[in-house]
């Protein structure tokens, strides 16, 4: 049986030592529902094209609608 050398057994006792240190990361949901606030303005046009004699019955009989 061959004995470690020095440095090699140095090697192995750093790999090992440092393997025991690995940090914990925990990823937790938060306990409170998250909140996203948003103002938006909408702002909308419509346009409409009618026939001219649309127009017209609608110019004369303002009542229709």
């Amino acid at each position: 049986m061959k004995i470690m050398s020095v440095p090699a057994l140095a090697a192995v006792l750093c790999v090992s030592l440092l393997s025991g240190c690995v940090p914990r990361i925990e990823v937790a949901t938060p306990k409170d529902p998250i909140t996203i606030n948003m103002n938006v303005k909408i702002e909308h046009e419509i346009h409409i094209k009618v026939d001219k004699d649309v127009e017209n019955l609608l110019k004369t009989q303002s009542g229709l609608f």
